[in-house]
């Protein structure tokens, strides 16, 4: 169960990246080009904040079931001194975590606006800052923080 819970949240992040990333193109081209808010971009806007928490859900399932994680809470004044352990026993889960914060904030915030200009305004804004977090927060195999394959196959 474990590993297919790593590769669907393996997967699930590219979903995550690839609907911020077209969230943030419209709400771009909607703020700059004084658009309407149609119902496709608050589709898109409610998809995108749907994705990112089944992400989230996804992740707290597999930290609760990882090897690495458990390994962490058992020897936790050890592993803070390993990286890696400490990456994905804190840091991944809590960055990721005010991520999906962000996102959610930036999905209701601009579904409440009441102008066109506030809501891509708002979408942008806060989509893009949860992206940047995300960003920061995967484990890409260049990351400083931790290595791990683009895609996870076993």
């Amino acid at each position: 169960m474990y590993f297919s819970l790593l590769l669907l949240h393996s997967f699930f992040r590219w979903m995550v990246v690839l609907s911020l990333l077209y969230a943030v193109f419209r709400g771009l081209r909607g703020w700059t080009g004084k658009r309407s808010f149609t119902l496709a971009d608050d589709r898109i806007r409610h998809i995108t904040a749907t994705i990112a928490h089944i992400q989230l859900a996804l992740g707290y399932v597999l930290y609760f079931n990882s090897p690495l994680v458990a390994w962490f809470r058992g020897h936790y004044h050890e592993a803070i001194r390993q990286f890696d352990f400490l990456f994905f026993g804190l840091l991944h889960v809590i960055l990721m975590t005010i991520a999906v914060i962000v996102v959610t904030i930036g999905s209701s915030s601009a579904k409440r606006s009441v102008t066109n200009q506030g809501k891509f305004r708002i979408m942008t804004l806060l989509f893009a800052l949860g992206l940047l977090i995300i960003f920061i927060a995967i484990p890409w195999p260049f990351s400083p923080l931790a290595h791990r394959p683009y895609i996870r196959t076993f």
